[in-house]
């Protein structure tokens, strides 16, 4: 598979990913409002079955990121300082996306405790994420 298949794919599996992360935090919050017992409860279907049907996303977009950075080779890998900075961001979404498991346990049996307020600043962090990935994707800016 040549590089820019990679990097399609890459994208692609990305642009999924990111807008299944983008769209559960408002599933929270919607959740969080919600002192209706029907409501709640399709609430607790969408939630799960939303970061079950993106989770593969995230692992092939990380798959494909893997890929290129081997295809690019270890030279290459070594003077990326922005990738460098790009993946530590990843570990960062890869972290929100297992906390998000965790919330949406905590929805599931009842037991959140945070507020709508907090969803909302919470579904932030993502599109921060993004912005910065994306800039350094592209702009590949040199730290030297």
């Amino acid at each position: 598979m040549t590089i820019l298949w990679l990097k399609a794919f890459h994208v692609f599996f990305m642009v999924a990913w990111f807008s299944g992360i983008f769209y559960l935090p408002r599933l929270f919050v919607n959740h969080a409002e919600t002192d209706n017992a029907d409501v709640s409860t399709r609430l607790k279907g969408m939630e799960k079955r939303l970061l079950y049907f993106v989770t593969p996303f995230a692992v092939l977009t990380i798959i494909l990121g893997i890929s290129l950075i081997y295809n690019y080779g270890y030279d290459w890998f070594k003077t990326a300082i922005w990738l460098h900075i790009k993946i530590t961001l990843i570990i960062v979404l890869v972290i929100y996306h297992l906390y998000c498991f965790k919330l949406v346990k905590n929805f599931q049996t009842d037991k959140n405790k945070k507020s709508p307020r907090f969803y909302r600043i919470f579904n932030e962090i993502p599109v921060l994420i993004l912005l910065s990935a994306v800039l350094l994707a592209y702009l590949k800016p040199s730290f030297s």
